[in-house]
């Protein structure tokens, strides 16, 4: 049976739903178009941070400014010579990939200033970047903001980039918000093209009661899948934005799922840097293995067919029902 598995994320018309997310395999050019030969459907760049490009700003500023005008007869004997930004070398990447990798290559941006979420997004427009992803990962340490304020930073840096370039821009999100469907609804109403289910969050650990925080990485696991798969179904029908499901997709089983709960994409990471970009091909044969078992030839016969459907009250009694059912089953086990 021919399968026809493309489908549509931020206006962007893709062969297939895999899309590599980003990581330490997107950060350079060679690792992008090793994703791209491998069939990566689109990639989302390695974030730039703006507190990394401040350091190296700050840093080179201060050797080139070190010692200046410590011979002051030769001041004047040449121009002026402009310094490249440590952002330059970024956005040639981008640049370079954008027309090399024969893909849509998106940008990821995870600023932590007004000016530095603009300034970086119109550079990554005009370098070439399909799409922006801003990726919002803020702990709101004060404990005198609110819970509003934290929401309403996130809507103006939206409007505000939205209002300076014309790509698609998508938010990558966590699920840390009190209420998440009515913060994806809201940034769907703000013009957020796609919302991306959801951004990790790595807690630094303590090696001890007396040394410095523990730093690791602990790949994602299938398990981790259900949380945005459950948000995915709750909200597919209720927003107008495009939805990518992230973290914990590890088969093409997965992606199924991704789909069924009526994302338009998934996004792979912790598999392809467990495994390599070949995998990419492993996760389209299992879906459409799977979609052959199932008898359907396109992904649109099924996207969605597990989203929730009839009113929010019935949506919340079905999930507490589930609750108490996975509780009353864990129980069970423990006592066998």
């Amino acid at each position: 049976m021919a399968m026809d598995i493309r489908t549509n994320y931020l206006g962007l018309e893709l062969p297939h739903p895999v899309v590599a997310s980003a990581s330490p395999l997107t950060a350079d050019l060679e690792g992008i178009l090793r994703l791209a030969d491998a069939g990566a459907s689109a990639i989302v760049m390695a974030s730039v941070f703006e507190e990394d490009i401040q350091a190296q700003e700050l840093a080179e500023a201060a050797l080139w400014e070190t010692g200046e005008n410590s011979q002051p007869e030769a001041t004047g004997y040449f121009p002026a010579m402009h310094h490249a930004s440590p952002l330059d070398g970024r956005l040639a990447v981008l640049r370079s990939a954008a027309e090399r990798a024969g893909v849509p290559i998106i940008a990821s941006l995870n600023g932590c200033t007004p000016a530095g979420w603009l300034r970086f997004a119109k550079d990554m427009e005009q370098a070439g970047a399909a799409a922006i992803e801003l990726n919002f990962w803020h702990v709101p340490t004060n404990p005198d903001e609110t819970g509003t304020q934290v929401e309403e930073r996130c809507m103006q840096v939206l409007r505000d980039v939205k209002a300076q370039v014309k790509v698609p821009v998508s938010v990558k999100l966590s699920p840390f918000f009190s209420s998440p469907g009515n913060m994806v609804k809201r940034l769907s109403e703000n013009g957020a093209g796609g919302i991306v289910l959801f951004n990790s969050f790595y807690e630094p650990g303590l090696r001890s009661l007396t040394e410095s925080a523990e730093v690791d990485f602990v790949p994602s696991s299938a398990y981790e899948l259900r949380l945005p798969l459950m948000w995915a179904a709750l909200l597919s029908e209720r927003c107008q934005a495009d939805l990518a499901i992230s973290g914990g997709v590890h088969s093409g089983m997965d992606v199924a799922k991704c789909l069924l709960a009526g994302a338009d994409v998934a996004m792979v990471t912790s598999v392809l840097l467990q495994k390599g970009p070949n995998y990419i091909s492993i996760l389209l044969q299992e879906l459409r293995e799977w979609m052959s078992e199932q008898n359907l030839g396109s992904v649109k016969a099924f996207k969605g067919r597990m989203a929730a459907r009839g009113t929010a009250t019935q949506a919340e009694e079905f999930l507490r029902t589930q609750y108490r059912h996975i509780l009353s089953a864990h129980i069970t086990d423990i006592k066998q």
